[in-house]
Order: C-alpha cells, then structure tokens, then sequence
C-alpha cells in the first residue's frame, strides 16, 4: 500500500476516535449554568427537565472502547502499510497461485510472522489429518458406503468441484461431464476417478477442417449424429462414414469410444459439448481442449480419496430398503 493510502487511513481511523473522545469530553461538561442535578426549568405534561451527566457506566463503557480501539490498532494491522506490533496477517495477500501461496506461507514461518489463515489450515489438519488417513485405507468402493465419509465428501466437492460439475454433480454443456450417469470417459472404477482426481485430464480433439474442409465435415458430422439414431441425410451419413477412419483411432470404428484415451463414446447420445449439428460442426471445425485440473496439491491424496468415494456413490446408488 503507498503511503498517501497509508496516511489518508491513518488520519481518517484516528481522527474518528481523537474525535469520539472529545465529543465524549464535551458531553461531560456543564455549560448550562445549572448545577448538575438541579431543574433546568422546562415541564411538560408533568415532567420536568433536570440537568443529569451521561450515567457512568456509559461514560465508561465509551472510555473503555476508545482505549480497546487505540491499543488494537497498536498490535494489529488497520493504519494502512503499518503491519502492527504483532505482525498479525489474516491471510497471505495478492496470491495468484498455489505455488505462489505454498511459498508465501514458508516466508511467513521463516519470519515468524503470525498468518491467521496458515494457522486455521495447520490446527485443521492436526485434527483432521488422522481421520482422512483412516478413510484412505478403505477401498473407494467400500467407502461410498460410509455415510459419515460420504457427508464429508459432499463438501469437499461442493467446495472444489462444484464450480464446473455443479452442486448437484450433473455438469453442464461446455466439457463438464454429468458424475451422477454411467457415461465415464475415462472409466468410472474408484480407481479411475481417483487417478482423474490427482493427476488431472487434457483433452485433445484435433480440428478437423484443415483435414477435411467444410464438406468433408458436414459428411462426418452427419454420420456422427445418426450413430446415436438421430434423422440425418443418408448420403451425407454414407460418404462420412468413409471418412470416419480418421476418427475411429481414438472413437474406434464403431464409435463406441476408448475410455484409455477419454475419448467418449457417439452411440449414446450423451454430448460433452451439446449435440446439436451445430455443437458437433463446430467440435468438429475447432477441436476440443477442455481441461480437469490436478487436486494432487490442492487436496493432498487423503481427502482426494474421500471425494473420489463421493463421487463414485453418485452413479452407483444403493438401492433403498
């Protein structure tokens, strides 16, 4: 913070408490002329007005806030750039990323400064730690029979995923797939979706238009749609089926996928991007590139396990007795 916005804080934080105090002060003084406790000469409707000081436990109470106040902002940061006598932070500041954060969180330890947040994440793991690590020696699928384990899985993954799956895990258009269905790219053991968890996905869809120009696409696009049973041009569909070749490395040739590259299965009519002709024209024309960050370092493989658990309960529902 530069200094203007250091001391423009400063006198506007200890201007307003160098101000309550003298308001205070003049409060307490008589400048009536009439002894305190003596009629000040107004009545109405049978009360009368009679000169009385602040009650002392008010006065003191408001001494005892402007003291609190001074001596706080002594200790502690609030006057701008000042840090305070005890170096006291809420949280590392202006972190753009979690490499920048894990360093920024040992400079603190080095200098012995106070990180509120820092602090908060090692009390939790002292007391949460073992607990994960019991969890990690259960089989993913055995876990998602743990209701105490799941509850705890929910929130992790309201708190990490949620952004792209959506809270209820359904996905949406776009390249977040649906976890609650049975249509995994990648394969949907607990093991697969513990390795997708730690290890993170890329996808590489190619665009094709080079390849194929806007004809050849229109052919392929037409024979994409009608493996799911969709009503397209047949002779577009027949000549895209020739073309499909190029495709059926990472599809196969009957369209079914290969979940060992993630690439997804066309005969089911479940689309990442939308399945519209639209959708698959220009999946087609530009490629995709979606990207499933690594939790490895955001989670630690611990609690990863317990999430992969939670989501692998979402497809596999135990039925209801």
């Amino acid at each position: 913070m530069s200094m203007f916005w250091t001391i423009w804080i400063s006198v506007i934080t200890l201007g307003t408490i160098f101000g309550c105090f003298w308001l205070l002060r003049w409060c307490l003084t008589n400048f009536t002329g009439v002894s305190e406790g003596e009629s000040m000469g107004h009545t109405f409707d049978g009360i009368e007005e009679v000169n009385n000081p602040l009650p002392k436990w008010w006065t003191i109470l408001f001494y005892v806030t402007i003291v609190f106040g001074i001596i706080y902002l002594i200790l502690y940061p609030g006057l701008g750039a000042y840090k305070g006598l005890w170096e006291w932070k809420s949280s590392n500041q202006n972190i753009q990323s979690l490499a920048e954060s894990q360093q920024a969180v040992e400079d603190a330890r080095a200098a012995g400064e106070y990180v509120e947040y820092d602090t908060a994440l090692a009390k939790a793991e002292a007391r949460f730690g073992p607990i994960f690590k019991q969890y990690a020696n259960v089989a993913v699928e055995d876990l998602a029979r743990d209701d105490s384990a799941l509850k705890i899985g929910r929130r992790l993954f309201l708190q990490n995923c949620a952004q792209c799956h959506g809270s209820d895990a359904r996905g949406q258009n776009g390249g977040f797939p649906n976890l609650t269905d049975d249509d995994w790219l990648y394969g949907g053991s607990g093991a697969k979706i513990k390795e997708t968890l730690i290890n993170g996905r890329m996808a590489a869809m190619p665009a094709w238009l080079d390849a194929m120009g806007e004809q050849g696409i229109e052919e392929v696009v037409a024979y994409v749609l009608s493996l799911s049973g969709r009503k397209v041009d047949q002779q577009l569909a027949d000549k895209g089926q020739a073309r499909f070749a190029v495709c059926a490395a990472c599809h196969g040739m009957d369209g079914k996928g290969n979940q060992m590259l993630g690439a997804p299965n066309l005969t089911d009519n479940i689309w990442l991007y939308g399945g519209s002709h639209r959708a698959v024209t220009e999946t087609l024309t530009y490629g995709r590139n979606g990207v499933m960050p690594s939790f490895s370092k955001t989670l630690g493989e611990d609690k990863i396990h317990v999430v992969a658990a939670y989501v692998y309960s979402l497809s596999h529902q135990q039925p209801s007795q």
